[in-house]
């Protein structure tokens, strides 16, 4: 009996304490929330005191954090931005910040084809549910009879040349880069790399991985994340002709 006493003492304790609310109130970050939310849609306070029947300076208040809203002012809030209540409650994911040391990146070669005519390093293996794998890759020079092969996935492609030239096949297209030239592309056409110089070609590659509206996606088997492999247990190799690092044709 003296256990259930001295535990809603300490409940009773807990929420009653206004520093505790406070600290809450603080973590929340409910004037940050607020003023993002105004700035991603261009709108003053006054806009703002327009559309929730609060003034402008009532709401810089808020924003700066030297007044705490109550619920119906945040529910004012939260309907000119179309969003629920819960926005200003939910906890704030932590922003990404992956470094990727050159040293510790693993140089592979193009899976499912012999002889490969590339080979790759993934530049965000590191990071979890991306929305887009970056590379760098080193196209090698290709006898004239060898043909490079073709690949399709969904989503979209961004490629920059660093060095040498590379030809890019895409669909009925051809272009030959040099360094500095980019090209940007619908990965859901068949397209190809071929190096077009006596020298290697280096580029830098971003796949995207949303799918193309032009275009009906393709079935692909589902790409994890990979990561640094040990020598007992190396990792699956990347592969950018399904656009996802991890992945192995």
């Amino acid at each position: 009996m003296s256990d259930e006493l001295e535990a809603g003492e300490e409940m009773h304790k807990t929420l009653a304490d206004p520093n505790a609310a406070e600290r809450f109130i603080e973590e929340k970050r409910l004037g940050d929330r607020i003023r993002r939310l105004r700035l991603k849609k261009s709108m003053g306070l006054v806009d703002l005191g327009r559309h929730t029947g609060l003034s402008a300076s009532f709401l810089s208040q808020l924003e700066t954090g030297r007044v705490v809203p109550t619920l119906r002012n945040l529910a004012r809030i939260a309907m000119v931005f179309s969003k629920d209540l819960s926005y200003f409650f939910e906890s704030e994911p932590a922003p990404i910040f992956r470094l990727h040391r050159k040293r510790d990146r693993v140089r592979m070669p193009q899976t499912g084809v012999e002889p490969p005519t590339y080979t790759f390093e993934s530049l965000g293996y590191m990071v979890p549910d991306r929305l887009m794998d970056p590379y760098f890759a080193e196209f090698v020079p290709l006898p004239a009879q060898v043909e490079p092969k073709s690949h399709m996935h969904a989503g979209f492609e961004f490629l920059y040349v660093l060095s040498g030239e590379l030809a890019v096949r895409h669909g009925d297209h051809e272009a030959t880069l040099g360094p500095g030239d980019a090209v940007y592309f619908d990965a859901g056409t068949p397209h190809s790399y071929r190096c077009a110089g006596i020298k290697s070609a280096e580029a830098i590659i971003v796949t995207m991985h949303q799918p193309s509206t032009s275009q009906p996606q393709l079935s692909r088997s589902p790409a994890s994340a990979a990561a640094r492999p040990a020598p007992a247990n190396p990792a699956p190799r990347p592969n950018l002709a399904d656009g996802r690092s991890g992945g192995a044709v």
